[in-house]
């Protein structure tokens, strides 16, 4: 049998979805559902955490609780890198018109805000590992953040690595008033002579750091992100990008595509 909280938060949960909450409206009071109910306090804030969680209701400090507008979803394919690759040959006036995160939203880029940072770090352990390179090699790190124009939090927290030696003999590369490269990482790395050959991700769902759950406006508890590290190899096998990126679980769709090859009919005996 669901515990109170949990049929507290079906109901409630019922109540937005079919509308009769709607998007800014307030949610009923912590005393008035404890009366409705005849629940404890506790019980009611485990219900309300519930809703916070899946992105349905956010709380606003002495104000209240509210029905928070419905965030723009992510659909993120792995089709998205031989799109992106297919493009790097295209002319900039057509790279210009669309890059992955529209792809992957179905917003246009009058639609997104979008910031970049760059600067050196040196290579750690863990990423000197996934290069192939020396502990301390010099790396160029960049750090994206794209949101929906009107909404504070960003698609994901994204952060990427490319080894400084590589890039170097293109100024633009490393400056990061350049960004939004139309082309995206793909169209920088071929201005240097490489080609992507392959890209592997490796995702694991895990509960958000405080910082993470801050930035991306969900809840601490009851929350969860996939922390995605993303490894592209050139035609030589090289480990030319790494990318961890943290998306938000309770907005983004992660959808993979195997293909398999046929069978080989064999000959009758």
């Amino acid at each position: 049998m669901p515990a109170k909280y949990e049929l507290i938060a079906d109901e409630l949960r019922a109540r937005i979805v079919s509308g009769e909450l709607r998007p800014s409206d307030r949610v009923p009071g912590e005393a008035a559902l404890v009366e409705q109910y005849k629940v404890s306090p506790p019980t009611v804030r485990q219900a309300l955490a519930v809703l916070r969680a899946e992105g349905l209701v956010e709380a606003k400090h002495g104000i209240g609780t509210f029905v928070r507008t419905p965030r723009v979803k992510v659909r993120r394919t792995d089709e998205r890198y031989q799109w992106e690759k297919n493009r790097v040959h295209e002319s900039d006036s057509v790279r210009r018109t669309t890059g992955a995160t529209e792809r992957d939203t179905g917003l246009t880029l009058p639609d997104l805000s979008f910031s970049a940072h760059y600067t050196t770090t040196k290579a750690t352990d863990d990423l000197a590992d996934a290069f192939g390179v020396p502990v301390g090699t010099k790396l160029l790190q960049r750090d994206y953040r794209t949101r929906p124009r009107g909404d504070d939090a960003p698609f994901n927290l994204s952060r990427s690595y490319l080894v400084y030696d590589m890039v170097e003999q293109n100024p633009d590369l490393l400056d990061d008033s350049n960004e939004p490269w139309p082309g995206g990482t793909q169209h920088q790395l071929f201005t240097v002579g490489i080609e992507v050959a392959k890209i592997t991700e490796e995702v694991e769902a895990r509960p958000p750091t405080a910082r993470e759950a801050s930035e991306l406006g969900i809840s601490l508890e009851g929350s969860a992100v996939f922390d995605l590290r993303k490894i592209s190899i050139d035609t030589d096998g090289r480990v030319v990008e790494v990318a961890d990126v943290i998306l938000p679980g309770d907005r983004t769709q992660l959808v993979y595509t195997t293909q398999l090859a046929p069978w080989v009919e064999r000959s009758s005996k």
